[in-house]
């Protein structure tokens, strides 16, 4: 097939290139974000590959089809990018890369709660001008606090898992508890774990129940001085509440890999603009906050996966058999 590859950047040249050695279809990588304005590059082509921050929207779906593509291809497990109600309606098949390297992910969420904790970070940037000082740089134990995982699939359960090793003790709160949570997993209510909780790790889908789940609320509820992270979705927090969670202290530490108006901000290099998101540049104000630009999938292993199930699924379409993870309205095949 002949594929629109949106949003690409080097590195999915790469493992775009080496998976479709196999499969031999015909890839033509564009840098432009699919929106309704760059939709038009994809005339012609009977499939798209976008990824997390393309528009998928119903105008960009209506030209997308007018053009005469029949496929999308996510190269991400997350698709609240797509109006898949209009996909359905306009008989388009929507595929993503359900599980790509769940140990990633998970990695990363412990990757900030250890910087975080110790705010190696900033202590990184004290040495290098020759400051050794080591106040505003006190941290704590990990052994003995209680982790509260929001989320059960595969990336809660590997960071549950992680943090036990460190000795915490782990709660866990998901509307469909897992089969495969260890025995030191704890389910308990949303609130518990908000009161109990030392350190939060959010794992959740986007649905419209998890859409700012986190907000003024739910922030209220938690141990003051709690440590927040979030390498799931974006949209889970409500950035406003947070920054006012931070200015009071309820808030003791906010890591974050991903932020609800991202689409505007990762994965391009804006190091000579100036920045118009306030929100965003508030919180890099914070001496306690710690944010990464999308980048917990980034691994060998885990974009090697995306690879391979992308270009599997566009196969699998082109073949009318095989294994397509396709999304719909109303379930996950």
């Amino acid at each position: 097939m002949r594929i629109a590859v949106f949003s690409t950047k080097p590195y999915d040249r790469t493992f775009l290139d080496q998976a479709n050695q196999a499969h031999q279809h015909q890839l033509v990588y564009l840098d432009a974000r699919l929106t309704a304005e760059t939709a038009a590059l994809a005339a012609g082509f009977a499939g798209i590959c976008a990824f997390v921050n393309d528009k998928l929207d119903r105008e960009v779906l209506q030209r997308l089809h007018a053009s005469g593509t029949e496929l999308i291809a996510l190269r991400s497990a997350g698709f609240n990018n797509v109006d898949l109600a209009e996909a359905e309606r306009l008989g388009m098949t929507v595929g993503r890369v359900p599980a790509y390297s769940p140990h990633a992910v998970a990695e990363h969420a412990v990757a900030l709660v250890l910087g975080l904790n110790r705010m190696t970070h900033r202590a990184y940037n004290r040495v290098r001008e020759g400051n050794f000082s080591l106040d505003g740089l006190l941290g704590f134990d990990l052994y003995g606090k209680t982790v509260g995982v929001i989320g059960t699939g595969k990336i809660g359960l590997i960071f549950a898992d992680i943090m036990h090793g460190f000795g915490c003790r782990v709660l866990a709160s998901d509307p469909f508890p897992s089969a495969d949570a260890k025995e030191f997993v704890s389910y308990v209510p949303l609130e518990k774990l908000f009161g109990e909780a030392d350190i939060i790790s959010l794992h959740c889908p986007l649905t419209p129940e998890t859409n700012h789940l986190i907000d003024a609320d739910a922030i209220a509820q938690m141990k003051p001085g709690v440590m927040l992270i979030n390498t799931g979705r974006g949209r889970v927090v409500d950035t406003r509440a947070v920054i006012e969670g931070l200015k009071s202290g309820r808030i003791g530490r906010l890591g974050l890999d991903v932020y609800e108006e991202e689409e505007n901000l990762f994965f391009q290099d804006l190091s000579q603009q100036v920045i118009s998101d306030d929100l965003f540049m508030r919180l890099t104000t914070f001496p306690n906050v710690l944010i990464t630009g999308h980048q917990a999938f980034f691994t060998a292993e885990a974009l090697t996966n995306i690879a391979e199930t992308t270009l599997a699924n566009i196969s699998a379409f082109e073949r009318g058999s095989g294994a397509l993870h396709r999304v719909t309205v109303d379930k996950l095949v």
